[in-house]
């Protein structure tokens, strides 16, 4: 009996040992669509013995989990909306990790002329004049929120747009097989339209204005507004996703060659 019981013991040490190692991480559809996770995650687990649990969603519903306490931090990309999180006491500060870029992309016959815009405003412009089908992603996500941005920077605004604008409210993924099915414009981050498996007609046409410089940040949630969030997991992933072993996956990461993210973390 004595025997029975100690080996229940141990058992149950075991098994809230291997939960003390489980973290939840709030993600965007354009991180995880980017098909980096796959290769960050067996990595933190083999070197730090950590279960990262993701949460696929838009930049705003990540914000949102982690005010609710839902998750133990956020990994995202929209400066503003994390700037007001930790402005809300909801995490502890905002570490920089990585960036790439949003491009344009639609039909590669190009009715508006995208492709020889100057900027990304007229690149709108040009969209918006010839009223070609265009996909917004709809769902307060980073991408949705800089397209929005980026509308308003061109003096236009979506609410009065007619049916050639779309807002199909999916991730990025999802988004672009609408494009895609439809041969119409979108904005993708550039990580996700590389690793895109449905490309069909659609192609690159505009990139390069630096207004469409895209950075990831990650910001745990704060302890003392949830008592239950796994600070100390957090905190030790953070060190990981910021260190020399992080940096050389993130920059080695390509798909045909291409690159899809540039580590930036400011030690």
């Amino acid at each position: 009996m004595k025997t029975v019981f100690l080996g229940a013991v141990t058992s149950l040490l075991m098994t809230t040992a291997a939960l003390a190692d489980e973290m939840k991480l709030a993600v965007t559809t354009s991180f995880h669509n980017s098909g980096l996770a796959e290769i960050l995650l067996p990595e933190i687990k083999a070197d730090l013995d950590l279960e990262v649990q993701l949460l696929v969603v838009g930049t705003g519903q990540a914000i949102r989990l982690g005010e609710a306490g839902d998750v133990d931090a956020i990994l995202v990309h929209s400066q503003k909306a994390e700037e007001k999180f930790l402005a809300g006491g909801n995490g502890t500060h905002r570490r920089e990790i990585m960036y790439n870029d949003f491009v344009f992309i639609g039909p590669k016959a190009d009715v508006a002329g995208v492709k020889g815009a100057e900027d990304a405003a007229q690149a709108l412009q040009r969209i918006a004049q010839a009223q070609a089908p265009f996909v917004s992603r709809g769902d307060d996500s980073g991408t949705h929120k800089k397209e929005l941005s980026l509308w308003g920077a061109a003096d236009l605004d979506p609410a009065g747009f007619d049916g050639w604008y779309r807002a199909v409210g999916a991730g990025m993924g999802a988004a672009l097989n609408t494009a895609s099915g439809m041969e119409a414009y979108i904005m993708a981050d550039r990580a996700s339209w590389l690793n895109f498996g449905n490309k069909g007609a659609l192609d690159l046409l505009f990139a390069g204005d630096p207004v469409l410089f895209n950075q990831y940040a990650y910001l745990p949630v704060n302890p003392e507004k949830h008592a239950h969030a796994k600070n100390d997991l957090a905190m030790k992933l953070e060190a990981w996703l910021t260190s020399d072993r992080a940096k050389a996956l993130i920059n080695d990461y390509k798909i045909n060659g291409e690159t899809l993210f540039v580590f930036n973390a400011d030690r």
